[in-house]
């Protein structure tokens, strides 16, 4: 993790947006601990802020720091290379795999890593969740995939991230022997990927238990989600 200051590439980024996205990612952190997707330290949430000429920088929770200590002001700015520009302390050791998606995937706005149980238990095995709930198809648009194993501390992560995700239309990926990675149009987005996840992750493990649940077909699975992602809630 490169953590020289680069303030020059703040100066370009509204700081009033920043500070919005240092209140909105602060604040976000309680939801993962209030649908028990993390344990003591472990998780982040970060969001993309845009620049007006294109530097866009991401906000990112510190390293190592319990939940309930957590504040905006303590949340770290960082460069789409990792760098730290903005906060005191290190940033989260994936803020590398966080910076890579967003550099690859311009559209991404949020990203979250928990290690919420039921999830994590089938990234453990190495399996795909498989889409036989209508909840997946709305919110998954299929299986929630399997990404490969990196180890943690460069953009290892990230790049299996992306190469997983790219042409899927899963908003999570399971990363092998790890955990849950999700992304979104912004943090909320991110982090509502990552309570569906293990919400889905759950009630296929108890499926399971029952026997053999057959998967929805390609068809009914494109219906399904068309309808959530263009017609279901107001708009």
């Amino acid at each position: 993790m490169t953590t020289g200051a680069a303030p020059g590439a703040l100066g370009r980024v509204d700081r009033a947006a920043v500070a919005a996205a240092r209140e909105r990612v602060s604040a976000l952190h309680a939801e993962l601990t209030r649908y028990g997707l993390v344990a003591w330290t472990a998780g982040n949430v970060s969001e993309r802020v845009r620049g007006a000429d294109g530097t866009d920088v991401l906000v990112i929770k510190p390293s190592g720091v319990p939940y309930e200590h957590l504040t905006p002001e303590g949340m770290i700015v960082c460069d789409l290379d990792g760098r730290v520009l903005d906060g005191s302390g290190s940033p989260s050791s994936d803020t590398e795999a966080h910076a890579y998606v967003y550099r690859a995937m311009p559209e991404v706005g949020g990203v979250v890593h928990t290690h919420s149980p039921y999830a994590t238990a089938w990234a453990a095995v190495g399996e795909p969740i498989p889409c036989s709930l209508t909840a997946m198809a709305d919110e998954f648009g299929g299986e929630v995939p399997v990404g490969p194993f990196a180890l943690i501390g460069s953009d290892a992560i990230g790049r299996g991230i992306v190469a997983t995700l790219a042409g899927h239309r899963s908003p999570a990926v399971l990363m092998r022997n790890h955990g849950v990675f999700t992304i979104g149009a912004d943090a909320r987005a991110a982090v509502k990927a990552a309570v569906m996840t293990e919400d889905v992750a759950r009630t296929m493990h108890l499926a399971r238990a029952l026997g053999a649940p057959p998967e929805i077909g390609p068809r009914d699975v494109d219906a399904l989600y068309d309808r959530y992602q263009n017609v279901y809630g107001q708009r």
